[in-house]
């Protein structure tokens, strides 16, 4: 028998299969989809490697498998396959992506195994050693104090015998060889949720609105038919009750599910209300803050069949969950279900692909639809679920909008306007609490020199520094290099230095100056890097009643505190100055997110918008929550400017660190792409630098190509895509994004 095995190299040459013989004795162990190494060129080298095919014979020379290991299945390879070809990587970039934590680099580091302590338990009966201790036949008096601890815990580690009976490792040993004790092996499971006691909720009675949605979607769960909905709810209109209630009926069907948040700081929350709904041994969750072991762990208790619900961040739809009865993805609006890295998947695609195969609805949730998910809707090609009140009946927060022109003309030069800083003022004194949003962290955006205008710019990336008071340092956001603070420019010798921009460091230094007796605390990347610090933050605002919370985007989506009364957004227009298509869009969803954080209980919410745009129409459509209006306005621009949903966009990006080398490139491809898609309707750009021309010292040009992606049309990428790499362009690398998010 032989095998066709992907080798786990990024190697863009590397991207097909190699036969290998399966010796007599492995025979019976190969699956497809089973972790494989083998020696792989001249060499002797073992490369790990994954069996895609077993067939009787091939027409080559081959070497024989060296060991065997099983992490996928047969499904999970066909997957692979269609995202390698979809999205233009390798077939080992997606497999990787299915690995159990801690598994995915043999070569590189060791697997995460289970976690196995040592337990001391007693081997006789308590009886018979109060024997031995009254007769004095044990006579240590360190010995009775280990023996009567262990009595009293049913087993102990050895530090911890160590700790409460000033026992020692030798003392149990001379023990366990007099036949009083053993020391036994036991598997310890790294359980995130051990800490968690919530106290359990029972169904809420559902609004019209609510159980209509959740009959519809009921039905296609009981009939084991896909079909996918948008489960479009204004803020605070009971989505996920709805998808409590559903995920319950899967449960009864005996199926699983699988819920997908987009930003590791909705988790903490989503996980209690899950918790208090469903059994916690139940329930698995999957996000980067956990540790590897904690992963690795989760992932076993999966793919075990003990965990009937998956919470998780993008790559949790990747977990190997079988029988899925229901799909959701919350906030599917959000950018971050699209990876930036390679393979530059999307979670909503492959959430349908993986639906449609264990035929169970996919659900989509939001209370500002992406535009090309809406579009859909609206053409019948999704089916369109509407909350259009909120379900305890709270009236949706009063927003007003101020002319940050105005304020500079009055001569107010701080970052809070007027009237914020009164409803600040307000809502301290009435004890309620406030979020303020800037979407900018840090504490000013770029230094520059006044006398010259030299701008100090990353040496590695073409970006400005920003700095940071933290630390008294200059950071760049794409790389990670640091460098003390400038006081002279290298330029021209001038020490006047100037701070430009605001970030949410600078903004929490100006709050706790205009209020000092207000309690106030941060979240961004900068406050959350250590472990469960996001879940840390937000428990702290909302048990301690924290006055202010200051933040990024982290704090816009989907969080519930019922005594926040007050949004002020400080800068509304930093995303509509993006260089995006979608900026109007973006900017949008993020007002009428933060705005949906005020009010949601019975005190009445309020939201201040600072802006220097008021007239924008995604300001004014955020102010009235009117997101037809904004849908109506924006899809009118998309159709007459040819944007998505109306073509597709198509980024091909080449980097290297030779300059020369990637716009020879860039030009060859250019030329090909323009013969080989000339009668397909596609509008192809001529090579340009990038945006940001250099990150991490090498440089990068693009071409933007504009059309509709068809099969044929994917495969005439994924040729020019070989043949690029036929060319043999040393230390160039060429990505293809379809629709991507950040077009810098």
């Amino acid at each position: 028998m032989y095998v066709e095995v992907v080798i786990n190299r990024s190697a863009k040459r590397l991207n097909k299969t190699f036969d290998y013989r399966i010796p007599k004795q492995l025979e019976s162990l190969v699956t497809i989809g089973s972790t494989v190494l083998v020696p792989f060129g001249k060499g002797s080298k073992l490369e790990e490697g994954y069996i895609t095919k077993i067939k009787d014979d091939t027409s080559y020379k081959v070497k024989d498998i060296v060991e065997i290991k099983y992490n996928l299945t047969e499904s999970q390879i066909k997957l692979s396959q269609w995202m390698a070809k979809k999205y233009f990587c390798n077939t080992s970039d997606c497999i990787k992506q299915m690995l159990q934590p801690g598994t995915k680099n043999h070569n590189k580091a060791k697997n995460i195994q289970e976690k196995i302590i040592n337990v001391v338990y007693l081997k006789q009966d308590f009886e018979k050693i109060q024997f031995d201790i009254d007769t004095g036949k044990i006579k240590s008096d360190k010995q009775k104090r280990i023996l009567q601890f262990l009595n009293s815990t049913e087993g102990a580690t050895i530090p911890e015998i160590e700790l409460f009976t000033d026992g020692t490792r030798a003392i149990v040993k001379t023990l366990e060889k007099n036949n009083y004790v053993e020391i036994m092996e036991k598997k310890i499971e790294r359980n995130p949720l051990a800490d968690k006691n919530i106290e359990s909720t029972e169904n809420l009675q559902l609004t019209d609105e609510q159980q209509c949605a959740f009959n519809k979607v009921q039905a296609k769960i009981n009939s084991n038919t896909f079909e996918e909905f948008l489960l479009y709810g204004v803020t605070g209109s009971g989505k996920t009750e709805v998808y409590l209630q559903l995920i319950g009926e899967a449960l009864k069907m005996e199926r699983t599910a699988i819920v997908l948040v987009p930003e590791i700081s909705l988790t903490p929350q989503m996980i209690d209300r899950f918790i208090a709904r469903f059994n916690k041994e139940e329930i698995a969750i999957l996000h980067s803050k956990l540790s590897i072991g904690e992963r690795y762990d989760e992932w076993n208790k999966i793919k075990e069949g003990k965990a009937k619900i998956i919470i998780g961040a993008r790559s949790a739809i990747f977990a190997p969950t079988q029988n899925i009865g229901i799909i959701i993805i919350d906030e599917e609006h959000d950018s971050s279900y699209k990876s930036e890295a390679i393979p530059k998947y999307d979670a909503k695609e492959i959430a349908k692909k993986i639906a449609e195969e264990n035929r169970c609805p996919l659900v989509l949730g939001s209370a500002t639809p992406d535009m090309n998910t809406y579009y859909k809707a609206k053409q019948g090609i999704i089916t369109l679920l509407e909350l259009t009140r909120r379900a305890n009946n709270s009236n949706l927060p009063s927003v007003n909008i101020v002319d940050l022109k105005m304020e500079l003309a009055n001569g107010n030069k701080s970052m809070l306007s007027v009237e914020l800083h009164e409803a600040i003022e307000n809502n301290l004194k009435e004890g309620r609490q406030t979020i303020l949003f800037l979407n900018r962290r840090g504490f000013s955006t770029f230094v520059m020199c006044r006398e010259c205008g030299y701008t100090v710019k990353c040496k590695n990336c073409n970006i400005s520094m920003t700095y940071h008071i933290t630390g008294n340092k200059l950071k760049c956001h794409y790389c990670g290099y640091e460098q003390k603070v400038v006081n002279t420019c290298p330029e021209c010798k001038s020490t006047k230095i100037r701070y430009f921009g605001t970030g949410t460091q600078k903004l929490e230094q100006e709050i706790e100056s205009i209020f000092p007796k207000a309690t106030t605390i941060r979240m961004d990347i900068d406050t959350v890097t250590k472990k469960n610090s996001h879940e840390e933050i937000l428990n702290k605002f909302k048990n301690e009643n924290i006055d202010i919370l200051i933040g990024t985007q982290m704090v816009v989506k989907g969080h519930h505190f019922p005594n926040v009364t007050l949004v002020g957004v400080i800068a509304a227009d930093s995303s509509l100055n993006i260089d995006d298509y979608r900026a109007n869009e973006r900017t949008f969803q993020i007002l009428t997110q933060v705005a949906g954080r005020a009010g949601r209980e019975k005190l009445p919410g309020q939201v201040i918008i600072q802006t220097y745009n008021p007239d924008n129409f995604s300001i004014v459509s955020a102010k009235e929550q009117n997101y037809e209006k904004f849908y109506n306005t924006e899809i009118a621009l998309r159709k007459q400017l040819k944007y998505p949903p109306f073509c597709d966009i198509i980024l091909m990006e080449f980097n290297g660190l030779i300059e020369k080398d990637i716009i020879s490139l860039s030009e060859k491809v250019y030329t090909y792409l323009k013969i080989k898609l000339k009668d397909k309707k596609f509008y192809i750009l001529k090579p340009m630098p990038s945006p940001i021309d250099k990150i991490q010292n090498r440089y990068r040009w693009r071409i933007i190509i504009k059309g509709n992606m068809t099969k044929e049309v994917n495969e005439i990428f994924n040729e020019c895509l070989r043949k690029i790499y036929e060319l043999n362009y040393k230390d160039t690398r060429v990505t293809i994004d379809v629709n991507p998010n950040n077009m810098s």
